[in-house]
């Protein structure tokens, strides 16, 4: 079974995938962790390996590759990657929403070192940053908006849910995708 999770900056992807690929006895792959290890690896913050990835395709590169890669060569793995739908079209499609201002909550309450947010304004504004940047590169490199529902199987809302919820919602509908 493939299943890649997308979502909104601070939905909740990697908290929920990797609890749900631990509960399905499936490998977890994300996205955001690889490139948080390239920020890392380069000595920037989060948002600036954005701005970089805005003016050259490098990184989306790195990333796309790493995708198709696990799709064509897997057949029992979790990614948690903003276009794991659209490079790994056979799998089941989940979409986590979020309010903006709940996500920056959530950020800031983790206190993310690599991605140096000094406040919850500076967080609020960062993840506007971040997103708009997304955006725009998804938009240009693949003419995509990857928060239309079209995309996806599975599309929840987890503002006002506890990751625990969020988990077993997935599952749920997961489950009864696998029984149609």
């Amino acid at each position: 079974m493939k299943i890649t999770i997308s979502g909104k900056i601070g939905s909740g992807k990697s908290t929920i995938g990797k609890i749900l690929a631990k509960k399905l006895s499936l490998k977890h792959y994300s996205t955001g962790e690889f490139m948080r290890q390239i920020a890392k690896d380069r000595g920037i913050s989060l948002l600036e390996l954005s701005k970089i990835a805005e003016k050259s395709d490098e990184i989306d590169k790195l990333l796309d590759q790493r995708q198709i890669s696990i799709g064509q060569t897997q057949d029992d793995f979790l990614i948690d990657a903003r276009l794991g739908f659209y490079f790994i079209p056979d799998s089941i499609k989940v979409f986590l929403d979020v309010t903006t201002k709940e996500a920056s909550k959530r950020i800031y309450s983790e206190k993310r070192a690599d991605e140096n947010n000094q406040s919850f304004e500076d967080t609020l504004k960062n993840i506007k940053k971040r997103q708009e940047s997304e955006r725009k590169r998804y938009e240009n490199y693949y003419g995509i908006d990857f928060t239309k529902k079209s995309n996806y199987d599975i599309w929840i809302d987890t503002t006002n849910k506890t990751i625990e919820q969020v988990v077993e919602l997935v599952f749920t509908e997961i489950d009864q995708i696998k029984k149609i």
